[in-house]
C-alpha cells in the first residue's frame, strides 16, 4: 500500500480572486470549476493543488494555516524576478546552509508560499580553515 500524492486544499472566502491570484499571477492553469459546491482544482507541471470556499462540513472564517506550502522548483531566482513585484514578499531569495535557495511569499489569503531549489554547496576542509 502507498501514497500517491498529496494535493492541498486551500480554503479561501475568496474563491474568484484566489483563482485570479494563482492563474494569472503564479502561473497555475484551472483544471476544474464548480461554482455550486464552491470548488476548483488547479495544476502547473507536476503540482496539483485544491481551492474550497467555505461550506457545511468545515468551518472556516480565515486562512489559518501555521505552516507553509514548499514548492520545489529547477528556477528559483527566475520565479522571484518574475514575481516579485506582483505578490506580497514574505522573505526575498536567499542562500541557505542547508543547500537550498528560497523566497516565501504570500498568497491573496495569506498562506505562505515558499519556493526552493537545491544548489551545490561545495566547501573544502582549506576554505574553512
Amino acid at each position: 500500500m502507498k501514497l500517491t500524492a498529496l494535493r492541498p486544499m486551500l480554503r479561501t472566502n475568496h474563491l474568484e480572486e484566489t483563482i485570479r491570484f494563482y492563474t494569472g499571477v503564479l502561473g497555475f492553469t484551472l483544471a476544474e470549476y464548480n461554482e455550486t459546491w464552491r470548488w476548483a482544482s488547479l495544476y502547473r507541471d507536476e503540482v496539483s493543488i485544491m481551492l474550497a470556499g467555505p461550506n457545511e462540513h468545515v468551518p472556516f472564517e480565515q486562512a489559518a494555516f501555521t505552516g507553509s506550502f514548499y514548492f520545489n522548483t529547477d528556477a528559483v531566482d527566475a520565479l522571484w524576478l518574475q514575481w516579485k513585484d506582483k505578490v506580497k514578499v514574505c522573505y526575498a531569495p536567499e542562500t541557505f546552509e542547508w543547500e537550498m535557495r528560497e523566497f516565501a511569499i504570500y498568497d491573496n489569503n495569506g498562506y505562505i508560499l515558499q519556493f526552493g531549489q537545491a544548489v551545490e554547496m561545495n566547501v573544502s576542509l582549506s576554505e574553512e580553515a
